[in-house]
């Protein structure tokens, strides 16, 4: 390496992996310790959880060791790159660790690396550089025909895995701040020629962990897995302003075996927006989401969902399984987004356990969501959506508790509602608008509409899926590093 990092000692003191299949999890290997001749002097320990083939990292080095200013002012681009790169050299041996000390690191966009792990301490806060030119363009995603703020290309995003295996992003709750005030007041001057970069974007990524870590501000979404798969996001907190375009906060799109859990999510957009791909261009890409958990998530979305699925679904999603939800002042609890011209399905949804306070919909289905890419969509192109079913849930203080707007001729079906309260306010609205749905309820208040009969005495409960996915077996490795002297 052209710079040496300092000592670290290095100790793996808890091991859950749970072998699921061999290409999926390996248990790591036994202690690495590297060290110099001379005493050891212990200056700090630090903690964080491993997920991926490669476990706890045999290499660490801090951003410092080249030339990482901490003042908020320097620009660090050049040392995360060079980071990145002389660790990527030694990564398949045992595996690689930047840490971010504490301190506030000014950043351009960069790229991570294989078996690595990014590690931001307590204090440190990575920031984004809002110099618009330092942000280069980027092709559109090949599901999407092209950006979603604008035609064409795309700004890169800030911290983005490309056809990585093994990738963690971790800390002892340290922040990444997108400085997004700049891109959110251009985008509503309608000054931006490309579409806005996200805070993390993985794309063709597998076995990935981010954990432990605070996002601000992004510029638009906040964590995008793409055309990935075996990815958890567990224990974040995500925040950006109720007003703010777009700040959607974990997308997974076009990806599978994906575990979200023990989240807490202020947005301007939707919490969690499940997606794959646009119209024709999804439809040709033919990658869907699926195998999808999500629990143990807190929202705040005065305008968006707590949990969307699409309007981008043109891959198709499937086996979506979400409970223990709660949220607080937002728009809907569940919407399902899509329109003629997307084509494929969403079906086999499972939400359940859902503790829902001040929502303008509980449930918000939609099939006239016509936002298109282009005029080239497929007007035969008929999204199925089917096999929908919630159970366990309370709502207070809502205005409706469901709008279900299906497709004339291509009805939404299978639905299944089983043990609903919902505390409806006072409005000359009604409590239920249905067209275009089919389906079963029981045991739910208000009275549902009649496309969704009551059938109190044969309805006993709606399915919920009891089979562990792969990526509910993934356990993680907990790791401890301490920093000491030459």
């Amino acid at each position: 390496m052209e710079h040496s990092p300092p000592i670290f000692h290095v100790l793996m003191i808890l091991v859950l992996w749970t072998v699921v299949t061999a290409a999926f999890i390996e248990t790591a290997e036994g202690h690495r310790h590297h060290r110099r001749g001379g005493s050891e002097t212990e200056l700090e320990a630090f903690h964080y959880a491993a997920a991926g083939a490669g476990g706890c990292r045999a290499h660490v080095a801090s951003l410092t060791d080249f030339g990482g200013v901490g003042d908020g002012v320097t620009s660090n681009t050049a040392a995360f790159a060079a980071a990145v790169a002389n660790l990527s050299k030694v990564a398949c041996d045992g595996g690689a660790m930047l840490v971010v000390p504490a301190g506030r690191w000014l950043t351009g966009p960069f790229n991570l690396t294989n078996h690595f792990t990014l590690f931001l301490d307590h204090d440190a806060v990575i920031l984004a550089t809002q110099d618009i030119n330092k942000w280069s363009i980027i092709d559109p995603l090949p599901s999407y025909g092209r950006g979603r703020d604008a035609a064409g290309g795309r700004y890169s995003n800030l911290i983005m895995g490309y056809n990585l295996t093994d990738m963690v992003i971790t800390g002892n709750n340290g922040t990444i701040d997108g400085q997004g005030e700049t891109w959110w007041k251009m985008f509503r001057n309608k000054e931006l020629n490309y579409t806005r970069g996200y805070l993390i974007e993985l794309m063709y990524c597998k076995q990935v962990l981010i954990s432990n870590i605070t996002l601000v501000n992004s510029p638009s979404w906040n964590v995008h897995p793409v055309y990935s798969s075996q990815v958890i996001v567990s224990g974040i907190t995500i925040l950006a302003p109720v007003n703010s375009p777009n700040t959607d906060g974990i997308n997974p799109d076009s990806s599978s075996n994906v575990r979200i859990e023990d989240c807490y999510i202020v947005s301007g957009d939707d919490c969690i927006a499940i997606k794959s791909g646009w119209d024709e261009y999804g439809i040709a890409f033919n990658m869907s989401s699926k195998h999808i958990v999500i629990r143990r998530l807190t929202c705040i979305s005065p305008t968006s969902a707590v949990i969307a699925l699409g309007s981008e679904m043109s891959g198709g999603i499937q086996d979506v399984r979400a409970e223990d939800i709660t949220a607080i002042n937002s728009e809907s609890g569940v919407r399902i987004k899509t329109t003629i011209g997307r084509g494929a399905y969403v079906k086999d949804i499972f939400v359940r356990r859902m503790n829902l306070h001040t929502m303008k919909w509980v449930f918000w289905m939609t099939g006239t969501y016509g936002q298109h890419p282009d005029d080239n969509f497929d007007p035969k192109a008929i999204p199925v959506v089917r096999n929908i079913i919630y159970s366990d849930v309370v709502a207070e203080n809502v205005t409706m508790a469901a709008k279900l707007e299906g497709i004339p001729g291509a009805p939404f079906t299978g639905i299944c509602i089983y043990n609903v309260t919902a505390e409806v306010v006072k409005s000359k609205k009604p409590t239920w608008n249905c067209t275009d749905v089919e389906g079963v309820s029981s045991h739910v208040t208000p009275t549902p509409c009649a496309q969704i009969p009551e059938y109190p005495d044969r309805i006993t409960h709606c399915p919920f899926p009891e089979d562990d996915l792969p990526v509910d077996c993934v356990g993680l490795e907990e790791c401890s590093y301490w920093r000491t002297n030459p």
